[in-house]
Formats: C-alpha cells, sequence, structure tokens
C-alpha cells in the first residue's frame, strides 16, 4: 500500500462509527466513509471539536450542519501546490489527499525524464494531477465532463502560481475526446485517468467503469508517444481489485510498450489510532 503521510495542511484525525475525523487547514470535518466500518470508542476529545458535519439522507444524498460558521472555501497546500477546498452537497470537499502520493510520482517522473512531457488528464476532476504534471514542467490537456469542476481546476492552477504553463483545459466527454486527438495525431507521454464507477458525459454518454474501462485504455493507446514515460489509473469503484488494473495495463500498455507494471492500494495513516484507511487502488505502468 502506498501512504499519503507527507501532509502538512491535511490530517486525518480519526476514524469509527462509519464517520471519519479530518483536518483541512485549521478547519475540521466529519464525514461518512463506508470503509470505516469499526466502532467509535468513544465520542469525545477531537471529535467534538469538528466545525462541520456531514450527515446522509436514507433517500439519497445528505447534507452538511455547519456547527461553526465556516468560509464558502479556503485552500490547503502539499509541496508548493495549493487547492480550493469547499464542502460540495455530495459530501466531497474538490479533493482526495490520498491522491498526493500519486502527484508525487507523477511529479518525479516528469522532472527525471530529462526531456519535454506531454500528460493527457482524463476525469481530470478539480485538477490535482494536472497542477502537479504542470508544477513539474509537463504541457498538460485537462479534460472532464463537468464545467464546474474545469473550472475548479483552473482555479487550482491560479492558486498554485502556475497560469503561465501550457495547461488546456477542455469539458468534454473523456471518449470523445480522445477520438478526436487520435484523428488530429496528437500524442503524449504521460496518461492519467481516474475514471467513475458511473458517469454521464456532457450530451447524455453512459460511463460503465465494468464495461467501458478497458476498451477505454485501449482507445488510449492511439494518443501515446512513441517513447511513453507512464500511464496511471485510479479506482474507487467497489470490489475493484489491483490485479484488475494490473492485468488490464498488461494486456495493453505492457503488450506494446514492455515496461514495469505496479498496482496497489492508497491510503492515508489515522493519527488517533495509527491505523491506515484504505483510499482507493492505483495501477500505474512506466517505461
Amino acid at each position: 500500500m502506498l501512504l499519503s503521510d507527507e501532509w502538512k495542511d491535511y490530517e486525518l484525525i480519526d476514524t469509527g462509527g462509519g464517520e471519519k475525523l479530518e483536518r483541512w487547514g485549521k478547519y475540521i470535518l466529519r464525514r461518512p466513509d463506508p470503509q470505516i466500518i469499526w466502532p467509535l470508542k468513544e465520542e469525545s476529545g477531537p471529535w467534538k471539536k469538528a466545525d462541520a458535519r456531514y450527515y446522509r439522507s436514507q433517500s439519497g444524498g445528505g447534507k452538511w450542519e455547519f456547527i461553526k460558521k465556516l468560509p464558502e472555501r479556503w485552500s490547503v497546500s502539499y509541496d508548493k501546490l495549493s487547492f480550493h477546498i469547499e464542502p460540495t452537497g455530495f459530501k466531497h470537499t474538490g479533493l482526495f489527499p490520498e491522491q498526493a502520493v500519486n502527484w508525487k510520482w507523477i511529479m518525479e517522473k516528469i522532472r527525471t525524464s530529462g526531456k519535454q512531457i506531454s500528460v493527457l488528464n482524463l476525469f481530470a476532476y478539480t485538477g490535482g494531477a494536472t497542477v502537479a504534471a504542470a508544477s513539474a514542467g509537463a504541457e498538460v490537456c485537462h479534460v472532464d465532463a463537468a464545467k464546474g469542476m474545469v473550472a475548479w481546476a483552473k482555479e487550482n492552477l491560479a492558486l498554485s502560481g502556475l497560469v503561465d504553463r501550457p495547461v488546456r483545459f477542455i469539458t468534454d466527454d473523456v471518449i470523445k475526446f480522445v477520438q478526436r486527438e487520435q484523428r488530429r495525431g496528437k500524442k503524449y507521454h504521460g496518461i492519467i485517468m481516474d475514471p467513475p464507477s458511473y458517469g454521464r458525459g456532457p450530451k447524455g454518454e453512459i460511463w460503465k467503469i465494468e464495461d467501458s474501462l478497458y476498451g477505454f485504455i485501449e482507445e488510449c493507446l492511439g494518443v501515446m508517444a512513441d517513447e511513453p514515460l507512464f500511464f496511471l489509473i485510479n479506482s474507487y469503484t467497489t470490489g475493484f481489485s489491483p490485479t484488475v488494473l494490473s492485468n488490464m495495463l498488461k494486456l495493453t500498455v505492457g503488450n506494446r510498450y514492455g515496461g514495469k507494471i505496479t498496482c496497489g492500494e492508497v491510503g492515508i495513516p489515522v493519527t488517533a489510532t495509527g491505523l491506515i484507511l484504505p483510499c482507493g487502488i492505483y495501477g500505474r505502468w512506466e517505461s
């Protein structure tokens, strides 16, 4: 398991009873997490210091209870990267802190490559990986179907002082975009994707990870450079094994380019107990 354990502006304080207690900068949030199936021994101490708590609804969705007045949004930093944080109606904050371990890997791969690198970030959300790749000197194409997420990513790039970097922001269905890039003859040294379990494109296109992921990886081979650097897949789909990602990468990128494949879990250490909270899986191919 890869641990995201180098944060200063984020901390997973404690877990239990289906919830996690997190510090985002100077604010403490309490949110549900389906992986936390162990009990909360005592609801005291730091749990009483939460500034806001998210409650799930039995009919789906949920809402925040703001125990203390919070700003609409604030920022946190990792290394020299900065990101806006905002409690959203779907319990998320606009950032997945466990991905910092992948940002670090991406930055190291780009910086040590010795050449100008182009990166394609697909299902790119609010741009954590985009900002990381741009900060390391890459030319980046950021693609997401949600207009609001693309706007948020632009703000994160500016917040990190990187507006002068060569980054294209595209609001589009990722499959259609990759197919157009193939026709244009565009090539990328690095590809990053964080596919949802289920989703819809801007024109109602259906994405189901079990039906769509393998074929999409094959599509992406059509935009990989002759001498590519890396291919990274993240997944939060329940029941998806790291071995599934390994098999897919071996049958596609590995068969064409050789290289090295590593897959596993990502997690965050819990300050109060020393436990590790698993936060999804990753699959990496590197030349």
